[in-house]
């Protein structure tokens, strides 16, 4: 059991400012009606998802910098065998498989760069042009300002609210072109696989329970995930990914969340009025349940990257 506080970086947000470091380099031009022609039958009418719904999505998702640390107190070394291989490209020839392993390739990026694997990186980016270029969405990043926050762990802040509006803009050209759901392909897919290594590595020894809470935490994002699906369920159909989801929270029931609210309180610091918020979360889960829970995204997983 553990006490967390509110998550201050974001492990999507940074592997997909790595996404766009690389997907804004393509020159290539697609034909109106030639990409038309490309679109399977996920593209249906469907509500679109508000930013503040994205946003808050983007906030509960594991962060590269709270990770990192994790990953070192862990001693966990990089294993490029949990990654999706960045060969396997080739095979997404529908827009429902580019968007999601756009996603999981992206949470694979930040993995790579997290253990400074320069050779996988420039393998992954290259994968993550291919998509990004099918898709349309390397149009709205400013290439130049994203690569020089990304090479210093000190902007990270900086590139955070680069990358967040920059999703918020691909979300809404997203909307307007009739293909939000490619957008929450995207958060799905960096899901996945952000969970997928955060579970492998939670999982390889003992002693390693504050992975295993974050693992819990992500009870809350799997809720609205599952609600989200709810609204392309005729998109989703063939693909059985709503009833794994559906499968996947069932595993998440039994983790419990418990917010403590606590009154805040008014500290002096150095001549300054500081307040204090010493609300609590308590994350309760089991080995056994995180085991199960490894093992379906595992298997949802493998479906999604073959």
């Amino acid at each position: 059991m553990r006490h967390i506080t509110k998550l201050n970086m974001r492990f999507i947000c940074i592997a997909l400012s790595l996404v766009v470091l690389v997907a804004c380099q393509s020159d290539n031009k697609f034909k109106e009606d030639e990409f038309a022609a490309s679109l399977d039958s996920l593209r249906q009418s469907a509500p679109a998802i508000d930013d503040e719904t994205v946003a808050g999505i983007l906030q509960r998702i594991p962060s590269p910098l709270e990770i990192s640390m994790l990953l070192k107190e862990a001693a966990a070394k990089y294993n490029s065998k949990i990654l999706n291989a960045p060969d396997n490209v080739s095979k997404y020839d529908t827009q429902f498989k580019k968007a999601l392993n756009l996603g999981i390739y992206g949470a694979d990026l930040g993995y790579a760069n997290i253990y400074g694997q320069k050779i996988e990186i420039l393998r992954y980016m290259s994968s993550i042009k291919s998509l990004a270029d099918d898709l349309r969405i390397g149009q709205f990043f400013d290439i130049k300002t994203i690569g020089r926050l990304a090479g210093n762990s000190q902007h990270f802040d900086s590139l955070l609210l680069l990358t967040t509006q920059n999703f918020n803009a691909i979300n809404e050209h997203l909307q307007r072109e009739d293909r939000a759901e490619v957008s929450f392909m995207l958060l799905v897919g960096g899901w996945i696989e952000a969970m997928g290594i955060l579970c492998d590595v939670a999982m390889q020894k003992d002693g390693q329970q504050e992975l295993i809470e974050k693992i819990g935490e992500q009870k809350i994002i799997l809720e609205q995930l599952v609600l989200l699906m709810s609204l392309y369920k005729d998109q989703l159909a063939a693909t059985g990914l709503t009833d794994d989801f559906q499968a996947l929270k069932e595993s998440f029931d039994r983790v419990s969340i418990v917010h403590t609210h606590r009154e805040p309180r008014m500290e002096v610091v150095n001549g300054v009025v500081v307040i204090k918020d010493d609300s609590q979360t308590t994350i309760e889960i089991s080995r056994e349940t995180a085991r199960e829970i490894r093992d379906k995204i595992n298997a949802i997983r493998v479906k999604v990257t073959a």
